[in-house]
């Protein structure tokens, strides 16, 4: 009994060796790759009908992971753009024995109101999605950003960005608008309970997409977010 009780033992502590020593990583899979894991079958299990955009798996000391992004592909514009009325994603645990769905995300664009079109699209913004350990403590946090094209494109859309930071969704969702009075930002009061390194990258990706002219923030929205606002529009 005494030798079945060490080997549980140091069965245990090789284990936790491992788990410290795994180096998080994670990268886009290949078509092959993403059909291999994403078969028809799994697919219709877990209710995942819409045509996989990307696939990404990332792998950190709790073990591996595989996200899928997918999207409606409703139809196709005049510039020949597909155009999505829906999104989802979906990030399963990859275990030997079992399969298992962590989270889901689901969105969609804003519907027609009597003629008048607010949105025309939302997708995946995959330039600014991310699979990093952020703060060094060996898990990844997931990074999704997606949004809509407004009347006005990107001027008048919306914007959402979204981090799992130890399972828990933590999102700042943005209105673009061509007024002042029209911009709006949201914080989720979590956001402010996250390390130091991750509010300053999520910050610092806010300002990437005000460069790349993808987000008009409200005035004064990082001196505001400094002072742990939630709702931030223009005074």
């Amino acid at each position: 009994m005494k030798k079945i009780y060490a080997l549980l033992l140091l069965s245990i502590f090789a284990s936790q060796i491992n788990a410290q020593t795994v180096t998080p990583s994670s990268k886009i899979l290949s078509k092959a790759e993403t059909d291999e894991f994403f078969t028809t079958a799994f697919k219709k299990k877990n209710l995942i009908n819409f045509p996989i955009f990307r696939a990404y798996t990332y792998t950190d000391k709790s073990g591996t992971y595989n996200i899928a992004l997918t999207e409606s592909a409703d139809t196709v514009n005049k510039e020949k753009d597909t155009v999505n009325y829906t999104i989802k994603a979906f990030n399963f645990k990859v275990d030997k024995a079992i399969t298992l769905k962590k989270w889901e995300i689901n969105d969609f664009k804003t519907p027609t109101v009597k003629g008048n079109e607010k949105e025309t699209s939302i997708w995946f913004w995959t330039k600014y999605c991310e699979f990093n350990d952020l703060d060094g403590d060996g898990l990844i946090e997931p990074l999704i950003v997606y949004g809509t094209f407004g009347a006005n494109g990107y001027d008048d859309g919306r914007a959402k960005i979204l981090i799992y930071y130890k399972g828990l969704k933590t999102a700042v969702r943005h209105q673009n608008g061509v007024l002042d009075n029209e911009r709006k930002t949201q914080v989720d009061l979590t956001f402010y309970s996250l390390p130091a390194t991750i509010q300053s990258h999520l910050k610092e990706l806010m300002e990437k997409m005000v460069k790349n002219k993808h987000a008009i923030f409200p005035t004064a929205y990082a001196d505001k977010m400094d002072k742990k606002a939630t709702q931030i529009a223009n005074e």
